[in-house]
């Protein structure tokens, strides 16, 4: 029996193929997770990966031996299983292990209607299951189909972002080799799109580049091709399509939270008044463009899961977060990078100016990105800190989420990993000099 306490993570299962994570722990959380959820049928989508296909079989395999019906959807987005679980209104398993290293594989979990399975939510007691040994069903096996889901999730996506009369486009899209590669034509299908394609072949080996947009090394191909076919826009998708980045017409990066500035003044203008989450690491610009656009903005820690709870709990329209992970009410208040994404092609279609001068309203302070300090003693270096800063004249603090120091045009973050001895600093100000002499102030702090 594997490890089980280092692949069951916060969120989901992940470890290396097959010394971790095997065929057989697959089976035996197939089996669990139908003894969770009391489930007469579930839904299995996996990536590319040369472990995938055989791991998601094992899960099928696992699941129908307790009684349910599984549908093997093949290949697919983690966002697709979200679409198949909503739709279909059963329970879903991904074979992912998004952008981890070739090695890796994993498995995400949701209950019917997309709602999570994290340590907190379902995931603690499949473990348990798997170590105590999963107990025999009593009955007949279920039954295993295959169905092509890809046609309805690019239906459906279509339905919920209005792109009709929107300009012709240029768009470069890089897939890393993962599953937009998969994803994207269909999707695109039918649109004013030239489509010019970066590493749609499908290979979990990822031969190009990592498939993990949140590192700027790995948008450098998109940048170039951007620049070189004088495209509108650039898109890059992580290796499961679950998170989606931007470049602009110059080739520059766009910032998450831009983005998320953008989609939520879009869905405010069609829902006057509504809830947006966003995470305490967004730009302060998104709050403040959230309630000048008559929303109400919520601050919430960082993680998927707290993002979810708090959309469930306030009806909230949408959610965004600093990694490119942006959720939907209509989506079963799940993430989908291509939603984002489309949302992004429909205000640049419906806009006569190019993006970098479009988004301009959006960005409106200086940000440093995340930066990561090996640190042995987390604690105290945060203490530190908050020594220091807490005595000084107009600044106000809070830990929902480590600690944050906030001045009147300023503030920073800094929150340890829940997996490495690393303190995340993110520092925001109205302009970069401001910017540049805080971080430098605190990463002096933090590093001694």
């Amino acid at each position: 029996m594997s490890d089980l306490d280092k692949i069951f993570k916060a969120y989901d299962i992940r470890g290396v193929v097959p010394d971790e994570l095997d065929e057989g722990v697959a089976e035996q959380v197939g089996a669990a997770f139908v003894r969770l959820t009391n489930a007469k049928s579930i839904v299995t989508l996996h990536d590319m990966r040369a472990s995938s296909a055989p791991l998601a079989e094992a899960l099928g395999r696992g699941a129908a031996a307790q009684g349910a019906d599984v549908i093997h959807g093949g290949l697919g987005s983690t966002d697709m299983v979200y679409y198949a679980s909503g739709a279909l209104d059963i329970p879903g398993a991904m074979i992912t292990a998004s952008h981890n290293p070739a090695r890796y594989n994993g498995i995400k979990l949701c209950k019917a209607g997309a709602k999570p399975v994290g340590i907190e939510t379902g995931l603690a007691e499949i473990k348990a299951m798997v170590q105590d040994g999963v107990p025999a069903y009593d009955g007949e096996p279920g039954t295993t189909t295959s169905r092509d889901l890809l046609p309805g999730y690019a239906e459906y996506l279509k339905k919920l972002v209005d792109l009709s009369g929107i300009r012709p486009l240029k768009v470069v899209v890089d897939a890393g080799n993962g599953m937009a590669g998969h994803t994207v034509p269909v999707v695109f299908e039918g649109l004013p799109l030239t489509l010019i394609a970066l590493y749609f072949e499908l290979d979990g080996t990822f031969p190009n580049h990592e498939a993990n947009p949140i590192d700027p090394a790995n948008l450098r191909d998109l940048q170039q091709a951007v620049k070189d076919n004088n495209a509108d826009i650039g898109l890059a998708f992580d290796g499961d399509a679950d998170r989606c980045f931007v470049v602009d017409e110059r080739g520059e990066i766009v910032s998450p939270s831009v983005l998320a500035a953008l989609i939520a003044t879009r869905e405010l203008a069609r829902e006057p008044g509504a809830t947006v989450i966003h995470n305490l690491i967004t730009s302060r610009a998104v709050p403040e463009l959230i309630t000048e656009h008559g929303g109400t903005p919520v601050r919430t820690r960082v993680g998927h899961s707290f993002i979810k709870a708090k959309m469930a709990e306030t009806n909230a329209v949408f959610g965004g977060e600093h990694s490119g992970h942006f959720y939907f009410r209509d989506f079963w208040f799940a993430d989908s990078g291509m939603l984002a994404a489309l949302h992004v092609l429909a205000a640049l279609g419906h806009d006569s100016r190019p993006l970098s001068v479009m988004l301009q309203d959006f960005s409106r302070y200086a940000a440093s990105g995340e930066i990561n300090s090996e640190v042995a003693d987390q604690a105290a270096a945060t203490a530190k800190v908050k020594n220091i800063y807490s005595e000084r004249p107009g600044v106000t603090l809070d830990e929902l989420d480590g600690l944050t120091i906030m001045g009147d045009d300023w503030w920073f973050n800094i929150r340890p990993s829940n997996t490495e001895p690393l303190l995340r600093l993110n520092v925001e100000a109205a302009t970069p000099g401001q910017m540049a002499a805080i971080r430098d102030e605190v990463l002096g702090l933090v590093r001694g």
